[in-house]
């Protein structure tokens, strides 16, 4: 799959007109505009969140997840999960608690 998410300067809160003016390349779901991936929180937000979007196809996930892959290695997020399938199933970060 490839990845369209492209990193952008705005970072933080966005009230709804600076959302309204960010780059498709920015969200999860490009063609939806759904899920802004603009900093570390929004990246969470969106793997916390991901079970919850609706109206999306498979594909879209599928593009939607290596979008939120590629985000979170940018800005340093870990996920344990390898695909979509498992989000709501396993923690969405490592959890430095279960390796005592």
């Amino acid at each position: 799959m490839k990845v369209t998410w492209k990193p952008h300067d705005d970072h933080g809160t966005l009230s709804s007109k600076e959302r309204r003016d960010l780059p498709d390349s920015v969200y999860a779901f490009p063609d939806k505009r759904k899920e802004p991936l603009t900093d570390a929180r929004h990246v969470q937000n969106a793997l916390a969140r991901f079970d919850q979007v609706q109206g999306v196809s498979e594909a879209e996930r599928d593009q939607a997840f290596a979008n939120i892959k590629a985000a979170a290695k940018h800005f340093g997020v870990d996920m344990v999960e390898s695909n979509w399938r498992q989000l709501g199933k396993l923690p969405h970060t490592a959890n430095p608690a279960h390796r005592r």
